[in-house]
């Protein structure tokens, strides 16, 4: 144990390491990804919880397969693409992949837990003369906030976490996110260990605070659907 408590690393780390920035980077990348994917995954997985989609089965099959895919798989065309539309040392580098690789499993989650709720529910919405989309806003919406704090939660920790895209995508220091700000911490000769812990510390901290604010609604939004009857 050390002999005195002291926050002198984390003020080198801020400081002299632009970790603030990578802290801004890493915000505005992951809350724009979480965003888009809570309205896609939301829209798409009411309509593959309904009735009236044929090919549900084919359709979840593809996702369960594309959420497992490794990014790795596809590092180098993904490159090329982005290089040719002008897309490295962007936000829009990072938040566009970041979407397509996080969206299959965000569906599926949200499709498992709308299935649990009631179809009558819809149906006297229907009978009280609201439209689909009012259905949707002011009915199913508001009852599948714990599978969009689940998918909210996986998709920001994902999107904060993820190193080897913003290694490959963002060269430039006004871009890189924190894992990647990290780890170019050290140079040739030498490795500060004190300032790598003290970053890795304040990195966490988001990710700890979500995790203990929307605990219970995660465990629901995960669960939702193992037991019925």
């Amino acid at each position: 144990f050390p002999r005195s408590l002291t926050f002198d690393n984390f003020v080198v780390a801020f400081r002299d390491n632009a970790l603030g920035q990578y802290m801004v980077n890493s915000v505005v990348v992951a809350v724009s990804t979480t965003v888009i994917v809570l309205a896609l995954s939301f829209l798409a997985g009411y309509a593959l919880a309904g009735r009236w989609i044929r090919g549900r089965t084919a359709i979840m099959t593809s996702l369960l397969m594309l959420s497992v895919f490794p990014a790795i798989a596809v590092l180098t065309p993904l490159y090329l693409l982005e290089r040719n539309l002008g897309l490295l040392n962007s936000y829009p580098g990072l938040i566009v992949p970041y979407v397509a690789f996080n969206l299959p499993f965000a569906i599926w989650i949200m499709r498992n837990y709308l299935q649990g709720i009631p179809s009558t529910i819809e149906e006297a919405s229907e009978i009280d003369g609201a439209g689909a989309w009012r259905t949707v806003l002011s009915v199913i919406l508001p009852m599948a906030k714990p599978g969009l704090f689940t998918v909210g939660v996986f998709t920001f920790t994902a999107s904060w976490s993820e190193f080897l895209m913003a290694l490959t995508f963002n060269s430039e220091n006004s871009f890189r996110t924190i894992p990647v700000g990290i780890a170019l911490f050290g140079t040739q000769f030498t490795v500060p260990f004190a300032q790598i812990f003290a970053a890795s510390v304040a990195a966490t901290i988001p990710i700890v605070i979500l995790v203990l604010v929307f605990r219970r609604s995660i465990v629901s939004g995960l669960t939702s659907g193992a037991v019925k009857g």
